[in-house]
């Protein structure tokens, strides 16, 4: 699960911002929390702010991050760290990471700095019986162990190791540390992110179910709950050979050459409703198709506990969709503990039935042109009973788009007969 995460000086976000999933003294809704040594830890949390406050920016850095943790191993020689830094950043600023994450019951903290596209730093530190235990700290390449670890970092570690690869990368190929393992796996397997406009999943989905019944039948439970009408779907995924397609894409005869000699999948996808069946890729809406896309994915996330961070979950899906999609986080099986995490625009479901305070964030642009990330929980005077989305639309909480208001009544007089 995810804890807590920090950075500072990328794209809009210029200052340390903080995104905590750690709940606040309020004691609401207490039963849909994960109780965690001293922590109470919240399974969702929303994020909402006008266009172009950073929404999508901070869950980039937390994109960039994982990323960087995954790939940065085969950065060659000389290859410099995109830094994206802040436009009114100083050049010496660095770009910094900061994550605290438990994983198998057990909490890490890991960060990094980044600058002139670079490492300059590095720490990772892990809490077994609530103690901090220092694995290893980094000074630009000078690997300090922790007390535990003085011989677990041979010199092929070393060998591998360069300013632009993070040293947890290197050392979860190059040793046999478990705590180093596992915190890499958090970043390659725990965490999902997901954006409507980069991600496709529906193959995926589709191969899911083929070849695993019981996540097919969940699938259309899933639907039933969503009110689809959808009865059963009939699926079909299979490779064939570019060549052997050639009669039924009925290329001229000077293109078929041109086909490579290669294999790609076939996919066959019809939705079973109560009267007729429409196929999926070619003749359904919009919202059903993001359904296909995601739902899947969703099941394997909410069975194995992993944390879903989404940008813009609603497009192309209704909002009572959206809003039965966070209640199945919340009140899923509470022996496994996976969490959402998505930005939105959608105001109807600024619910205190939905969310508690410490579940609802917002962006703002301040005066530097730079993202402010705040919790409901800051904002004073918020009523227990309070209407969210009445109090956000009139701008009580910030993080709405500042209309140019002479514009606007230039315009309202200019369409006067």
């Amino acid at each position: 699960m995810l804890l807590e995460f920090r950075c500072s000086n990328f794209k809009s976000i210029k200052e340390e911002i903080r995104f905590s999933m750690i709940a606040g003294k309020d004691d609401t809704s207490e039963e849909l929390l994960k109780v965690y040594n001293n922590f109470r830890v919240l399974r969702s949390a929303v994020i909402y702010g006008a266009n172009g406050s950073g929404k999508s920016n901070f869950i980039n850095a937390l994109l960039f991050m994982c990323n960087l943790v995954q790939t940065s191993i085969s950065y060659q020689p000389g290859q410099k760290i995109p830094q994206a830094a802040h436009k009114l950043s100083e050049k010496e600023n660095p770009s910094t990471f900061d994550i605290q994450f438990i994983r198998n019951n057990v909490r890490y903290a890991y960060g990094f700095s980044i600058e002139g596209g670079v490492i300059t730093d590095e720490y990772l530190y892990y809490f077994p019986n609530g103690r901090q235990v220092k694995i290893f700290e980094r000074d630009r390449m000078n690997i300090q162990p922790g007390n535990r670890y003085k011989s677990s970092f041979d010199v092929s570690i070393k060998d591998v190791l360069k300013e632009n690869r993070l040293f947890l990368s290197c050392a979860a190929n190059y040793s046999n540390v478990r705590e180093l393992e596992e915190a890499f796996l958090f970043f390659t397997t725990d965490i999902v992110i997901y954006n409507p406009s980069m991600n496709n999943w529906t193959e995926y989905s589709i191969r899911l179910m083929q070849d695993n019944p019981s996540i097919k039948e969940e699938f259309l439970q899933m639907l039933n709950a969503l009110d689809t009408g959808i009865q059963d779907v009939k699926l079909k995924v299979e490779k064939v050979k570019f060549t052997d397609l050639k009669r039924d894409l009925q290329l001229p005869d000077n293109l078929m050459g041109l086909i490579p000699e290669q294999e790609g999948n076939r996919i066959e996808a019809k939705v079973i409703y109560d009267k007729f069946e429409i196929d999926l890729l070619n003749e359904e809406s919009s919202g059903i198709k993001r359904l296909f896309e995601i739902i899947c994915p969703m099941i394997d996330i909410l069975n194995t506990g992993k944390v879903l961070i989404c940008d813009e979950l609603e497009a192309s899906l209704h909002e009572a969709v959206i809003y039965k999609i966070v209640q199945l986080f919340q009140n899923y099986k509470k022996d496994i503990f996976a969490q959402l995490i998505f930005s939105t625009h959608d105001t109807s479901l600024l619910n205190r039935e939905l969310f508690r305070r410490d579940q609802v964030w917002f962006t703002q642009l301040n005066k530097d042109r730079a993202t402010d990330l705040y919790s409901l929980v800051e904002i004073k005077d918020v009523r227990k009973s309070e209407n969210l989305a009445k109090g956000y639309v009139s701008g009580k909480y910030g993080a709405i788009p500042m209309l140019n208001h002479v514009f606007f009544q230039k315009a309202g007089k200019d369409g006067e007969e």
